[in-house]
C-alpha cells in the first residue's frame, strides 16, 4: 500500500520532517525568557535547531526549480502549449488548469520514484538510522536513475565537454551538476518531437479549410472560424485527451 507522503516531492518530505522536528523544539524555546540560539554541532542525529532552520528556509526557495528541472513536468507542460495552440483555442484551457492537469500528471508519473524515496530515505532519517546528508544522499539515487533513463547520450557529452571533465567510465559516474540541465535539454527536444506531431492532423485541417474557402472566393472570411470547430469535432471524436495523455505518461515508462 502507497504510503500518504509517497505522492509529493521529496524536497516537501524533507521539509515536512525536518520541520515537525524543529517546531516543537523552537517552540519550548520561545517559553523562556532568555532565547539562546547556538551554531554549533547538533546531536549524534544530525544538525543543530539553527541550521535545520536555516536548510529548511532555503530549500524552500528551491522547490519550484526541482518541480521543473528534475521531473517529468518540462515535457508535460509543453506538449500541453502546443496542444492548446494547434487546436487554436486561445486561451481555452487557459494556464492554471494546464499548470493543475502537469502538476498532477507529474505527481504520477514521478509516484514510484516518490515511493522509493520514501522507502529508502525517509523512513530511516525518521528512525533515527541516518542523518541529512545521509538520507538526501539515498533520495539522490532514484532521481538519477529516472533522469538517465530520460537523458540523451549527446547532451551529456555536451556537458561533459563545456565542463571540461573528464570522460566518465558509465553514465553513474556524472555529477547532478551535469545529468540535470542535460535532463532538462533532453526534455525539450522530445516535447517538441512531441508537439510536431500533434500539430501535423490539425495543420492539414487548416489548409483543406483554407483552400475550400478559397475555391469559394470567400477570402475576406477567416479560416481559424470554420476550422476551429472541426479540429474540436476531430479532437472530441476520437479522445484526445486520453491520447495525448495517455502517450505521455507512456513515454516516461522506456
Amino acid at each position: 500500500m502507497t504510503r500518504p507522503f509517497a505522492a509529493f516531492p521529496i524536497a516537501f518530505l524533507f521539509l515536512l520532517v525536518w520541520g515537525t522536528t524543529a517546531l516543537p523544539a523552537a517552540a519550548q524555546g520561545i517559553e523562556s525568557s532568555t532565547l539562546q540560539i547556538s551554531l554549533g554541532a547538533g546531536d549524534e542525529a544530525g544538525f543543530a535547531l539553527p541550521i535545520r532552520i536555516l536548510i529548511l528556509l532555503t530549500l524552500l526557495a528551491f522547490i519550484p526549480a526541482m518541480l521543473v528541472s528534475m521531473t517529468s513536468f518540462v515535457r508535460i507542460i509543453i506538449v500541453m502549449h502546443f496542444l492548446r495552440q494547434a487546436l487554436g483555442t486561445q486561451q481555452a484551457p487557459n494556464n492554471q488548469v494546464l499548470i493543475g492537469l502537469a502538476v498532477f500528471l507529474t505527481l504520477f508519473v514521478m509516484g514510484p520514484v516518490w515511493d522509493r524515496v520514501y522507502q529508502d530515505a525517509l523512513i530511516p532519517y525518521q528512525s533515527g538510522d541516518l542523518n541529512e546528508l545521509d538520507a538526501l544522499a539515498r533520495a539522490e539515487v532514484p532521481l538519477r536513475e529516472f533522469m538517465l533513463r530520460q537523458v540523451r547520450e549527446d547532451d551529456l557529452a555536451l556537458f561533459v565537454k563545456i565542463g571540461k571533465l573528464p570522460r566518465p567510465k558509465s553514465r553513474e559516474e556524472l555529477p547532478l551538476r551535469v545529468i540535470v540541465p542535460a535532463f532538462m535539454i533532453s526534455e525539450l527536444k522530445t516535447a517538441f518531437h512531441i508537439g510536431f506531431v500533434l500539430f501535423l492532423p490539425f495543420l492539414v485541417i487548416d489548409m483543406v479549410i483554407s483552400a475550400v474557402l478559397l475555391s469559394m472566393g470567400m477570402m475576406m472570411l477567416p479560416p481559424v472560424m470554420i476550422s476551429t470547430p472541426f479540429k474540436l469535432l476531430l479532437f472530441v471524436l476520437v479522445d484526445g485527451w486520453g491520447l495525448v495523455v495517455g502517450s505521455l505518461v507512456e513515454s516516461f515508462r522506456t
